[in-house]
């Protein structure tokens, strides 16, 4: 990696999902319906603190799960021999819900494509939103996030580093062009 611009602070990244927050309660007023679900690995922790941010804006406890996609992508053989499956937590009736699935980074679409097909194991929800901190564009499948907390112009060779203390130490958001 050569070459890295910091696109976002902790301070951005906190309103930022305070206004995914806002924007959720917006659509869904009275809350009771709505569920989200992180894709696991940073989607996870984002959609813990969506949910408390959520619950404080209506003055109640959202149920939140995490979801891990591993042996749902279609590029399973490509990543590893031995992908390391982690384990998925969604400890609430799926049947009837609003879901929403949170990730940090929307690029593709196959990530979340992925979490679809995961998602069915659990039961039939109402229906699924999407919720992406960072939308970079490029897709290959026809999925857009329903909230998204920024959109950031990328060109192929860059990726977008979404950095969480719960993770990584730190909390920043960055866009670092690869070495050729």
């Amino acid at each position: 990696m050569k070459d890295a611009q910091q696109i976002m602070t902790a301070t951005q990244m906190n309103e930022v999902l305070h206004d995914l927050a806002e924007q959720i309660v917006g659509r869904h007023p009275q809350v009771d319906e709505v569920a989200l679900v992180g894709i696991r690995r940073r989607g996870a922790p984002l959609a813990h603190r969506l949910a408390e941010k959520v619950g404080a804006l209506r003055g109640r406890k959202i149920p939140v799960g995490t979801l891990d996609i591993t042996l749902y992508r279609d590029d399973l053989t490509t990543i590893a021999p031995n992908p390391v499956v982690h384990d998925t937590f969604i400890d609430f009736q799926v049947e009837g819900k609003v879901l929403i699935l949170v990730d940090d980074v929307l690029y593709t679409g196959r990530t979340v494509r992925a979490a679809l097909d995961s998602l069915i194991d659990y039961g039939r929800p109402r229906k699924v939103e999407l919720a992406a901190l960072i939308d970079r564009g490029h897709r290959e499948l026809p999925i857009q996030a329903d909230y998204v907390g920024r959109s950031v112009e990328t060109r192929e060779d860059q990726i977008v580093k979404v950095m969480l203390k719960e993770e990584d130490g730190v909390e920043q958001v960055l866009l670092v062009t690869q070495e050729s």
